[in-house]
């Protein structure tokens, strides 16, 4: 399996995604950094602007490396299946003396393992900025950053799995409409239902919500898979 997963990288130039990856976490390192340190989120009387309950800076990461993640994880499914699916150069790999599942199940597991961990280390890298400033600067916000502590690391890799793991939602979402814009916009529509809030209600806090919609993704995954003996082409 890994060697199937090796030559979707090969084959998908992963090389242009970790470039991406990259670039992501400069632009949230920087506004994530803005907010903490320049006051940019502060009303005129310097007094911070957040929602009760927000007032913690591992919220703003949380938020925005997810968002961006999300997307990146849904663009790569395009890319990777959706979008083979559609152009036919699936029928190629489908050529292989392999069963089509674990074809399309290497696939899969090329897009999510990839984005988790690039998910994971971006997150990493921009607590860390935080934790190296807070050292020498006042920050607007809580600094709630405990790098030296087990609940942080859970916490980070929880939410991360989560975050990736939605993006099934979408690739199953983008399979049935043979459409990669479906895709994201399937991705902005959980990014809203997940963390967005309609006056004093919000499903962001909600764990028992976020992980049934995870186990509803891991669920579509497999429908996905199981199909790929019986799916048409094109």
């Amino acid at each position: 399996m890994m060697k199937l997963i090796k030559l979707e990288w090969m084959k998908n130039n992963t090389r242009k995604y970790i470039l991406k990856a990259a670039l992501l976490t400069v632009v949230i390192g920087i506004f994530i950094l803005s907010l903490a340190f320049l006051g940019i989120a502060n009303d005129p009387d310097g007094t911070l602007d957040a929602a009760p309950g927000a007032e913690g800076i591992s919220m703003a990461v949380e938020l925005f490396a997810n968002m961006a993640y999300l997307l990146l994880t849904s663009s790569m499914f395009g890319s990777f299946i959706i979008d083979s699916y559609k152009n036919r150069t699936m029928e190629l790999m489908y050529t292989y003396p392999i069963r089509r599942q674990k074809i399309l199940a290497a696939q899969v597991l090329a897009v999510w393992l990839f984005c988790f961990t690039a998910l994971v280390v971006s997150k990493l890298l921009v607590y860390a900025a935080i934790a190296a400033g807070a050292g020498f600067l006042r920050s607007s916000f809580v600094i709630d950053v405990h790098l030296g502590s087990l609940p942080f690391w859970l916490n980070l890799a929880m939410r991360s799995f989560m975050t990736v793991s939605l993006g099934f939602i979408c690739l199953f979402a983008g399979l049935a409409m043979k459409s990669s814009r479906v895709a994201l916009v399937t991705a902005f529509l959980l990014f809203f239902i997940t963390q967005g809030n309609v006056g004093d209600f919000s499903m962001a806090g909600n764990r028992a919500f976020i992980l049934a919609l995870t186990v509803f993704s891991f669920v579509l995954a497999g429908v996905v898979v199981c199909r790929a003996e019986t799916k048409e082409l094109g």
